[in-house]
């Protein structure tokens, strides 16, 4: 099996296994819409404004007084973290028995002692909810399992810096909040969930659907008129 996965594929598999399944050996997507391009060009200029701390080897003010991040610094290989970065190639592991690559591409990466820590930035219309977070515990598990799999020792942690709108200025900037989370992570769940994935992509016919998935309802409900 030649199969490509993501923790956004992953990601569909919770939610629908059968779309999942026809998407990846079938090619046949969900109906998809306009995708906003402003969480894309916030990604990219947040990268920029961290790699001209991580130069001079300190912390944006965002991290500054946060005193979670006290003994770590950023990452500072460059290459590696533009190829880590990169959406067509990330951070790679190859499951020689099935065939399935898993890549995943991270915004940036802490460094505590000889162990790594997963950064991720988060641009959100509002201030979060007690369980904002919760939403991205499968992406920072399949994020620190590639890590281990490339032979890199990492904390059981990662974190999550959310941006969020909270005024504009009379001259037209717009002012944005931050916030911090730091959110276990389990390898150990991230590589049952591959696998699960793994054994989805074997059967030769598509699995049943959730129970609550809209598309799959659609689809039904066409094919029987």
């Amino acid at each position: 099996m030649n199969y490509k996965l993501s923790p956004s594929s992953i990601n569909l598999m919770q939610e629908c296994p059968r779309c999942f399944w026809l998407s990846i050996v079938k090619g046949i997507k969900r109906p998809g819409g306009p995708f906003p391009s402003l969480p894309s060009g916030m990604d990219k200029i947040l990268k920029e404004h961290f790699d001209r701390f991580m130069e001079k080897g300190e912390f944006p003010p965002e991290l500054r007084e946060q005193e979670c991040v006290n003994g770590c610094k950023l990452y500072s290989d460059k290459e590696k973290l533009k190829l880590w970065r990169n959406n067509l190639k990330g951070i790679e592991y190859l499951d020689k028995e099935s065939g399935v690559l898993l890549r995943g591409a991270v915004d940036n990466i802490l460094v505590k002692g000889k162990k790594l820590i997963v950064l991720d930035y988060k641009t959100r219309g509002y201030a979060l909810k007690e369980d904002t977070h919760e939403h991205y515990q499968l992406q920072v598990d399949i994020y620190n399992l590639l890590l281990r799999k490339n032979g890199y020792e990492t904390e059981d942690y990662a974190y999550l810096l959310f941006y969020y709108p909270n005024r504009v200025l009379e001259t037209g900037e717009v002012i944005f909040d931050t916030k911090l989370i730091k959110i276990k992570t389990s390898v150990k769940e991230g590589e049952k969930i591959f696998n699960k994935a793994i054994s989805i992509l074997k059967l030769k016919e598509p699995p049943k659907p959730s129970r609550d998935c809209g598309f799959c309802k659609w689809a039904g409900e066409i094919k029987n008129e």
